[in-house]
């Protein structure tokens, strides 16, 4: 039976896990082998590695990443950042849009097939546990295929089993990210009823990564994540992705004993399938670039494997831009490229100066609302105010605060006010000022916010006064 997209002036209108009638097809992915492959999984295992150490790895006393929404906490790299950092995440924001556009552009969805969690969960964990509790992709098929019996009830329950564990697991770890590796301890290890909402957030998202690794699987490249869909509107014909040499492959045609191709109209491509069935997302990858294709580099090690078997030159499918196979050219930077390069470059060094200047100490001046000015007993003109310090610093602060325009002084209630690290603190205090001094009904005043003799912040006040 001709396939659709082997149909001259056809094209193809749905998924390939998809058939005609609308139901899922599944995929049994055949274990891949290779250069490539064995990279790809020597750098999913070191990111599986940083993601299962990083939530107790600690810096100045702080998770080395923590994302907090709930109580507004960001942690990158050991450094909180606070609501006032808005600009930083802005600027950082548009940095990682940049950057991912930048390698879209010239490397097309590398990140999905290296990095992806998505991917690596599914290849290196999953897909490796059905390869050892159903076999390879043949006895998978067939088991699936196969009336329910002892065996198979055993196997199922077996794998679900393992597969929901490990779910949870990472579920467990997800939530370290979330809450912090701190939080997370008092969850597992106080009492149930304390925890109420952190336990159902736990099953919710064990239940969630067991589904899309369990059931859901390559629709979540391919139906699910935004990022595919952008491929569309980001690569071009000089970005680089997994290609097949149609010049060189074509007509393709199986491998006859003592055959001389170069005398026939054959070309490199034996038709062997074996860039099919070890894709993880059913994709033939000779049909060019699709939008389930994630650049895992499966199919260019198994036919490279092929080619050397039979005696052919490898790179018949290799990572390469459509204008290289065409033109029979080699790939270089292109302008588009250097122009979100220099884009990228800019808003990095502007993320380094605000990151590098960054003051570790905020304070906002506010007077007392509904209050007037208080001439005091020494005849002194009196203004209250209340000061509020963000302390971003892992150690707690004593604050003293001074009248740096020198046109009065600073009397602080209370005794040596101390703002706790981490935390927000307020600290009331009057500004006094000689009546002699008050030359208008309003007076700027500069108040610096000193700890141990070292100014931290200065910031801007009104000082109200009578009329003149």
């Amino acid at each position: 039976m001709q396939k659709q997209d082997d149909v001259p002036g056809s094209f193809r209108d749905r998924l390939y896990t998809i058939d005609e009638s609308g139901k899922r097809v599944w995929v049994f992915a055949k274990k891949p082998k290779g250069r490539l492959t064995t990279a790809r999984n020597i750098t999913g295992i070191l990111l599986m590695v940083f993601f299962f150490t990083a939530p107790f790895i600690k810096i100045n006393g702080q998770q080395l990443l923590l994302f907090d929404f709930l109580h507004r906490t960001f942690v990158i790299f050991g450094v909180q950042f606070w609501p006032q950092d808005f600009n930083l995440f802005f600027i950082g924001m548009i940095s990682l849009m940049v950057f991912i556009i930048l390698f879209t552009v010239t490397y097309g969805r590398i990140w999905c097939g290296w990095a992806c969690p998505q991917t690596i969960f599914m290849e290196l964990l999953f897909r490796r546990i059905e390869y050892v509790i159903d076999g390879d992709s043949h006895k998978q098929k067939e088991l699936t295929a196969r009336p329910w019996d002892t065996d198979k009830i055993i196997r199922r329950v077996l794998k679900h089993g393992v597969f929901y564990l490990i779910s949870f697991i990472i579920s467990n770890y997800f939530l370290m990210y979330v809450m912090g590796s701190d939080a997370w301890i008092k969850l597992v290890t106080e009492s149930p009823a304390l925890h109420i909402g952190g336990l159902t957030a736990m099953a919710i998202f064990s239940f969630i990564f067991y589904f899309i690794f369990s059931w859901f699987r390559e629709q979540v490249c391919t139906i699910v994540c935004p990022y595919g869909r952008l491929q569309g509107v980001l690569l071009d014909r000089e970005t680089v992705v997994i290609t097949y040499d149609y010049n060189r492959g074509e007509e393709r045609g199986p491998l006859r004993k003592s055959e001389n191709r170069s005398e026939t109209t054959k070309g490199d491509c034996i038709d062997c399938n074996q860039c099919v069935v070890v894709c993880p997302t059913g994709v033939d990858i000779r049909n060019g670039t699709q939008l389930e294709c994630i650049n895992c580099a499966c199919c260019i090690d198994a036919c490279n494997d092929m080619m050397l078997k039979v005696g052919f030159r490898p790179g018949l499918i290799r990572y390469a831009s459509e204008k290289m196979i065409a033109e029979k050219r080699p790939w270089h930077f292109t302008v588009r490229s250097g122009a979100y390069t220099v884009v990228l470059s800019v808003l990095l060094i502007a993320l380094s100066y605000f990151l590098f200047s960054r003051n570790p100490v905020e304070a906002t001046v506010l007077r007392s609302p509904g209050m007037l000015f208080q001439e005091q007993d020494s005849g002194r003109i009196s203004n209250l105010y209340s000061v509020k310090v963000v302390n971003k610093t892992m150690h707690d602060l004593p604050l003293e605060m001074k009248d740096l325009s020198g046109a009065g002084m600073v009397k602080v209630i209370g005794n040596n006010p101390v703002i706790a690290k981490q935390s927000v603190g307020e600290v009331v205090f009057f500004i006094l000022m000689d009546r002699s001094k008050i030359k208008s009904s309003k007076t700027e005043v500069e108040i610096g916010i000193f700890s141990r003799g070292k100014k931290l912040d200065q910031t801007r006040a009104t000082f109200v006064g009578p009329e003149k």
